[in-house]
């Protein structure tokens, strides 16, 4: 498989990982896996920043897919595979259609970094 069919899975398994997070089914210790990737998925802050050379990417390409393949081990088969078919038809154009989902991360970051900003300030 190359890169570009691998950036193609990730597209279809990040929706498909949101989906199975919110299956009653889904164990919890899968539902805290695929709550943490979703999360690192759509966070706007890497682990490691991608304007560092080589290293930058190393996350989206190693870290990233590992996450994905754990959390779907632990997703029960029935599950996962009804999840992927909801999942189909989330993404257009190359982005998601349900863009909002992002939003939650988006706030956690603001709340870290506000709580940052207030633990220097005082």
């Amino acid at each position: 498989m190359n890169l570009k069919e691998r950036a193609k899975k990730l597209k279809e398994d990040i929706p498909a990982v949101f989906i199975a997070l919110k299956d009653p089914k889904t164990p919890w210790a899968a539902k805290i896996l695929a709550g943490l990737t979703v999360g690192y998925a759509l966070s706007p802050v890497d682990l490691i920043p991608d304007f560092i050379p080589v290293l930058g990417y190393l996350d989206d390409l190693v870290i990233l897919p590992a996450l994905i393949a754990l959390t779907i081990r632990h997703i029960p088969k029935d599950v996962w595979e009804q999840s992927l078919q909801k999942s189909r038809g989330l993404w257009q154009d190359g982005r998601p259609k349900k863009w909002y989902y992002g939003l939650p991360v988006l706030l956690i970051w603001c709340l870290i970094i506000w709580l940052i900003v207030r633990a220097i300030r005082f």
